[in-house]
């Protein structure tokens, strides 16, 4: 994989840009983290060279400075919402959170459940399991007429009500496990009570996209938009930077839209605001990180694509009008792209028209493309991973990695005894068997020892996968995409 940025430089100006502006304020920091603070996987698909865990790293660097505080809506506890690139629960998500802030060295100071209510069984049950981890835990509340009523807000009735965290060190980190949790108001909620208390604080806040300092139509920004089709977000020229400098900035629609009443915040809480515009609020160096725009172009493309083939596969399996699809089409036609640029896509589809069955095809490292069809014995990504192995592994393609009769039993148990739909080996299924049967057979051994570099290689399959395929691709760290039609018995 060709590199496009530079993750080194990027941490070393972050850092350093995050140092800045602590010392702006002259005392504390509230730094609203938007996105992924690791597994941010959009960014190194875009951004090849860019580290999925590049913003936890950085703030490795500032530990000694630093003290995290997550936010997680109570009303989010309530209703078990998922994140679907996990498939786990934003409660859980905390707790996952905590673990790896902590493996980094970073202190978790606290966690703060917004819009609470004390009638809200599951948020209170949760507390208590927090509070007996060691965790201090605080309640902000809703407030009436948030956000454009800023006499009521900035008052002890709005800000003055939600229970002030105590933090002990200058950079405080506000993350939380997904979008709607309440960072923001957390930060500025927290900004009313030191006022109140004469203590010097300020805001920023760091999110990777859109890269400010590239153009409107960059196709990394647009990416970014295909990634967020679903939440209506539109990237757009900064009105408010433009006005005040004279520069051409790009954020996002939901940030220029509230700046306003922000700004009325700012103003109201400080007596003037620190900020000109959305874009002065962030520290965002991403941009300057690019080192081959190339590289991040053609990158991005091929993320557009696959965000949409996962809109139709998510309109299909759902039942959904085809507004998020047809968004990100439009984006296509204006990047001059299409499905079939691709190339597993069309080799998939290619395959499945010479075959009459459904198929899967995968591009290595190597610019190599592996395929496999479904049979009575392998689901067709199981047959792709295995020829796909062998193919690492430098085994000819007459060699079978696994007998018929290696597999035969796997069926019949799965059939009479486990009342499967289907006789198939799906993929864990078929590397379990190519596992055990590797202490005497040397083909599989040296098959197995290839699972690694599968990573970061791109897929297709002609139909909608089952959650059991899906799960191992995600954990072998497969970009794949399928085709929005279900498997034919």
């Amino acid at each position: 994989m060709k590199k496009g940025f530079d993750s080194e430089k990027y941490l070393s100006m972050q850092s350093e840009k995050i140092r800045e502006r602590i010392a702006d304020f002259g005392g504390k920091l509230y730094l609203e983290i938007g996105g992924k603070l690791f597994d941010d996987l959009h960014a190194s698909r875009v951004l090849p060279g860019f580290s999925p865990d590049n913003k936890i790293k950085m703030l490795a660097t500032l530990k000694e400075e630093a003290e995290i505080v997550i936010v997680i809506s109570a009303l989010d506890i309530r209703k078990n919402k998922v994140r679907a690139d996990l498939g786990i629960t934003y409660d859980l998500d905390v707790i996952r959170l905590i673990d790896v802030f902590r493996s980094y060295g970073l202190y978790v100071g606290s966690v703060v459940l917004s819009q609470f209510d004390e009638n809200n069984e599951p948020a209170v049950k949760f507390q208590k399991k927090l509070e007996m981890l060691g965790l201090k835990v605080y309640h902000h509340y809703t407030i009436k007429g948030y956000p454009t009523n800023v006499p009521f807000i900035v008052s002890d009735e709005g800000y003055g009500k939600n229970e002030y965290v105590e933090t002990t060190r200058n950079l405080i980190v506000v993350t939380a496990p997904g979008p709607g949790s309440g960072k923001m108001a957390t930060c500025l909620s927290q900004l009313y009570h030191d006022f109140k208390r004469g203590v010097k604080a300020g805001y920023a806040k760091y999110e990777t996209f859109p890269i400010w300092n590239l153009p409107l139509k960059h196709p990394v920004n647009v990416a970014y938009e295909a990634a967020t089709a679903d939440l209506n977000d539109v990237n757009m020229i900064d009105p408010w930077h433009l006005s005040a400098y004279g520069e051409t900035t790009v954020n996002y629609n939901r940030d220029v839209e509230v700046f306003p009443v922000l700004n009325a915040l700012f103003e109201k809480i400080m007596g003037v605001s620190p900020y000109k515009s959305p874009t002065d609020m962030g520290v965002n160096m991403a941009g300057y990180g690019i080192c081959d725009d190339e590289v991040c172009c053609e990158a991005s493309k091929q993320e557009i694509i696959r965000r949409y083939f996962k809109a139709l596969e998510n309109e299909r399996t759902n039942n959904l009008e085809p507004n998020e699809s047809d968004k990100i089409a439009i984006l296509m036609n204006a990047m001059g792209i299409s499905e079939k640029d691709r190339e597993v896509f069309t080799a998939a589809e290619e395959k499945a028209k010479r075959e009459g069955v459904s198929c899967s095809a995968i591009q290595l490292a190597d610019g190599k493309i592996v395929t496999g069809k479904t049979s009575e014995l392998l689901e067709s990504p199981a047959a792709m991973i295995l020829n796909a192995l062998k193919y690492l592994a430098g085994i000819p393609d007459g060699i079978k990695l696994l007998q018929p009769e290696t597999i035969l039993p796997i069926t019949d148990l799965k059939v009479n005894y486990f009342s499967s739909k289907t006789p198939r080996l799906h993929i864990d299924e078929a590397l379990i068997a190519l596992s055990s049967s590797s202490t005497t057979n040397p083909n599989a051994a040296l098959a197995i020892r290839q699972l690694k570099k599968l990573r970061d290689t791109e897929m297709h399959s002609t139909v909608i996968l089952s959650h059991i395929d899906l799960k191992v691709l995600r954990e072998l760290g497969v970009n794949r995409t399928s085709s929005a039609v279900y498997e034919e018995k």
